[in-house]
């Protein structure tokens, strides 16, 4: 500021200043942490229309809570005690703010049966949900990816077609079907027919095989379809061609040059996949009676249970959304350009 008092008309010196502050190399942003303010903003909304929405439902559910705690042949006047000690006999916006003031201190309130904190409720059965639902990830990724490959490398160039029309219709099919639909079916086959695994339970290790089948079969015929489309376009570049053309290997050649030109799109839409696995999980939990949050809920919901309903809904929405935002971190470590938003982009 100075030198602009000393130089009022503009002489050489002032006006080199400001071109030579204009020509220094200013150092690059890393957008990661405008990626993860956004992305952890996005978490905080869906969970707080999650809460909202959630509190709604639970006021829609058919049956009073008070009346299934005190039992059938409650009088009115032991109806009434059970809702005052429940608070239910309160306005909903009461219950609603008492509600979230309990959320964020940590408390999930206690169950209306067994008068059991939630979280301690949740915490007993999350285990063998995360279980379920990660052997499921696992086994989603170790089919669909090698087989989505394998089914482009056989077929490219229009060769086996065949080959291309079963996949793509056995693919649609048990992709479209849902999970309860499938669950009932392995149990039929498997458990009911040849009697090889046991249909329910979760004590040992055989009781694993058909809810993980169960849970992992619609969501990894999905992705397989996605890594053969994706596969087939990226076996056509030139790149490949140069890589064929070099002689090598099939490892070199489809792990190391053709598999991480996958991931992007694959994880994109595995992730949606995923999230929409987590909500598999509580269906199929339900056909083969494992002991873990799909259970819990809709015993929930039989016994209006309000905030175990409410708890398990929001420990659900949390997983997923954590799950995307893991994907969304993936995403940016493969490829940096998906950490700008699309306003970003364009400018």
């Amino acid at each position: 500021m100075a030198g602009y008092d000393r130089a009022p008309h503009g002489g050489g010196a002032t006006e080199a200043a400001p071109a030579a502050t204009q020509g220094a190399a200013r150092p690059a942003r890393s957008p990661w942490p405008r990626f993860l303010m956004r992305r952890l903003g996005g978490v905080a909304v869906v969970l707080a229309v999650l809460v909202v929405a959630t509190f709604l439902l639970v006021q829609l559910v058919p049956g009073d809570p008070a009346r299934q705690v005190a039992g059938p042949d409650a009088t009115p006047r032991q109806i009434a005690a059970v809702e005052q000690r429940l608070g239910l006999d309160r306005p909903p916006l009461e219950r609603f703010t008492s509600y979230v003031g309990g959320l964020v201190t940590g408390d999930l309130g206690t169950s209306f049966r067994t008068g059991q904190p939630v979280l301690e409720v949740i915490a007993g059965r999350l285990p063998f949900t995360a279980q379920l639902a990660l052997l499921a990830v696992l086994a989603v990724l170790v089919i669909a990816v090698p087989l989505g490959m394998a089914v482009a490398v056989a077929c490219r160039g229009g060769r086996r077609r065949r080959l291309d029309t079963l996949f793509s219709t056995a693919t649609s099919v048990f992709g479209s079907t849902p999970e309860y639909i499938v669950g009932t079916a392995l149990v039929l086959v498997f458990a009911v027919w040849l009697g090889w695994l046991p249909a329910a339970g979760a004590a040992t290790v055989p009781s694993l095989l058909l809810p993980i089948a169960a849970v992992a079969l619609p969501p990894a015929c999905h992705l397989s379809r996605i890594v053969r489309r994706e596969a087939a376009v990226v076996l056509e570049q030139d790149y490949m061609r140069t890589a064929r053309g070099k002689r090598l290997g099939g490892w070199a050649l489809y792990v190391r040059h053709a598999l991480p030109n996958l991931l992007t799109s694959a994880l994109t839409l595995g992730g949606l996949l995923l999230a929409g696995l987590l909500g598999g999980t509580v269906i199929v939990e339900s056909v083969f009676a494992w002991p873990g949050l799909g259970t819990l809920v809709v015993q929930a919901i039989l016994n209006r249970d309000y905030p175990v309903i409410q708890g398990i809904v929001l420990v659900i929405g949390l997983l997923a959304t954590l799950v995307n935002l893991f994907v969304d971190v993936c995403l940016g470590v493969l490829d940096p350009r998906s950490l700008h938003g699309r306003g970003e982009e364009a400018r």
